[in-house]
């Protein structure tokens, strides 16, 4: 059987136009191909239930398709402060948004990725950003800047004034990494985030 025939992870076509490997290496194409459509099966959604119900388009299930897609892309071969690739990301221009496609799908270096990650099995029923201090029951509300540094924001009688001071400083901040990377980002991701609203069950 011809290899570039076998469906990768069950929905993906190779098609056999384009390399999966350079020097013994998976190409970036290939690697991060593989890796969305690996996403997108119920076998990674046992793993990471967050994934649950992640779809690809038509057009994203080849291969080649996604490979001519990826040369196009602004940041696609960008390179973030530390050295790493930016990061394939579906859901900054549609909040929410659970589809891979050529429409949705943007690259954006890891500070931007790790600024918008959800944190939901840590803080429980909590609204984002907020935590309840055993010490003195008020509510304590913190922020991650994105590279790995926590703020402390302060303690709150009621959780709603913790999560305003959260979402208060998180859409300045948000705004405030976008208009750095502004020169190099895609225009639409800077729209995005420029007008990112916070929401408790972000």
């Amino acid at each position: 059987m011809n290899k570039s025939s076998v469906l990768v992870h069950g929905i993906g076509t190779n098609g056999g136009k384009y390399p999966i490997k350079k020097d013994d290496k998976l190409t970036r194409e290939y690697d991060l191909w593989k890796s969305m459509l690996r996403r997108c099966t119920s076998k990674l959604w046992c793993e990471h239930p967050t994934y649950i119900g992640t779809t690809c388009s038509e057009n994203f299930k080849s291969y080649t398709l996604f490979y001519e897609w990826c040369s196009k892309q602004v940041g696609f071969r960008n390179i973030d402060e530390k050295g790493n690739s930016w990061q394939l990301d579906k859901d900054i221009l549609i909040k929410g948004n659970k589809v891979y496609s050529e429409d949705t799908c943007v690259f954006v270096p890891q500070r931007i990725n790790v600024l918008l990650t959800k944190r939901k099995a840590k803080r429980g029923e909590l609204p984002i950003g907020v935590c309840l201090d055993n010490i003195t029951r008020m509510f304590l509300a913190q922020c991650n800047n994105g590279s790995g540094t926590s703020k402390n924001l302060g303690r709150f009688k009621t959780k709603e004034k913790a999560f305003q001071a959260y979402k208060t400083f998180k859409e300045a901040l948000i705004k405030e990494v976008a208009n750095e990377y502004k020169e190099v980002l895609d225009y639409r991701v800077h729209e995005a985030l420029t007008n990112y609203q916070v929401e408790e069950t972000d």
